[in-house]
């Protein structure tokens, strides 16, 4: 058999992949269970986030939230919280919308049927594909960012992976790989595959177990592929803060809508600047709109820059005084060093946070 015109072997394929994936996989706290909650909760959070940074995260969730009723009785504040600086928080608030689903609709029970899991929030075609195989032993593809780029390589797909016609194609053809015994851990191993192997820029083909079988390692593609549309450049975005104290020493926050942008998160008063806009004026601005206050603009105290999936920003932080007005709109609070820590900020509101009212002895980590 020629590989360069002829499509693998699916038996050949299962062969050579599982018996490279038991000899090599990680040890990962999820593949030790088969929980289908636990399996869901991993998959959510390894969503657009490495491994390395979601072990801990994972094992704090679990143990604070061990089931779907504990989620679903939490506050979204609490969760929240344990989720911090892991991003993406939409990601969060479905899993806790999905979980009081969950409890009201099946019981407790994750749902092991495709059409049934797929109208939980935040649930799409990879995460019920992984979780109805890995937990449920369903013969489903679960195709991600790692399987969507093995795939594309090893059929030697010259179409962009960005198109939708593509990625169907791509999960129809996973779909024919998939066995009936144990379709889990070949989804698994197929994810682990890319991950450590046939990487993004430079595959480590001398070490894949499908080199032999690899439609674009024999025409020579396995550097090129997969093709991808053009990418877009990301906006940059001024934002400002204003840190008010009463005078009890206390900071001014405001909980953000619970729906849009890092929504129920807390922060300092403030926001986006509009395009040429200075900073004091912006800043006034937005104070009077968000809280219908006047404020002061006093001077710099900090800065911090952050990336997010579509912009990046460079948030700065004033001192500033309450001139005018009571807080009135937006939920707000007066809070002091300990409570800013015990409540939900993003990165980058509480870098500012931390900047502004320091923790004695407290480790900020890298995450």
């Amino acid at each position: 058999m020629k590989t360069d015109t002829l499509a693998p072997d699916p038996k050949r394929i299962l062969r050579a992949l599982t018996g490279w994936y038991d000899r090599n996989r990680r040890s990962l706290p999820w593949r030790e269970t088969r929980d289908p909650y636990a399996i869901w909760i991993s998959e959510i959070m390894l969503q657009q986030t490495r491994v390395e940074t979601v072990i801990p995260y994972f094992l704090r969730f679990l143990e604070r939230f061990p089931n779907a009723d504990a989620l679903a009785r939490a506050p979204l504040g609490e969760v929240l919280k344990v989720w911090e600086n892991l991003g993406y928080y939409t990601r969060v608030r479905n899993l806790h919308n999905a979980a009081g689903e969950i409890m009201e609709r099946f019981g407790g029970r994750i749902p092991d049927r495709w059409e049934e899991i797929l109208r939980l929030p935040g649930i799409g075609r990879y995460t019920a594909g992984a979780i109805l195989s890995i937990a449920y032993g369903r013969n489903v593809p679960a195709v991600d960012g790692n399987v969507r780029r093995v795939i594309s390589r090893l059929f030697a797909i010259e179409e962009s992976v960005d198109d939708a016609a593509t990625r169907t194609r791509i999960e129809e053809l996973t779909g024919t790989l998939i066995p009936k015994r144990d379709p889990g851990r070949f989804n698994q191993a197929l994810m682990e595959l890319g991950a450590v192997c046939c990487t993004p820029k430079k595959p480590f083909c001398p070490t894949c177990p499908l080199q032999e079988v690899c439609m674009a390692q024999a025409r020579g593609l396995a550097h090129r592929l997969p093709l991808r549309g053009k990418k877009k450049s990301i906006p940059r975005r001024e934002g400002v803060s204003a840190v008010i104290r009463d005078g009890d020493g206390r900071l001014l926050i405001v909980q953000r809508p619970a729906r849009g942008f890092l929504g129920s998160l807390w922060k300092f008063p403030g926001g986006i600047l509009n395009p040429e806009e200075l900073p004091e004026e912006g800043l006034a601005r937005i104070a009077r709109t968000e809280l219908g206050i006047e404020i002061g603009v006093g001077s710099p105290l900090a800065a911090v820059k952050h990336a997010y999936t579509h912009f990046r920003i460079t948030l700065t932080a004033f001192g500033c005084t309450l001139r005018e007005g009571i807080p009135s709109g937006s939920p707000w609070r007066w809070a002091g060093t300990g409570e800013l820590e015990a409540l939900p900020f993003s990165k980058a509101d509480r870098m500012i946070a931390r900047s502004v009212a320091p923790v004695t002895g407290h480790r900020t980590g890298d995450r």
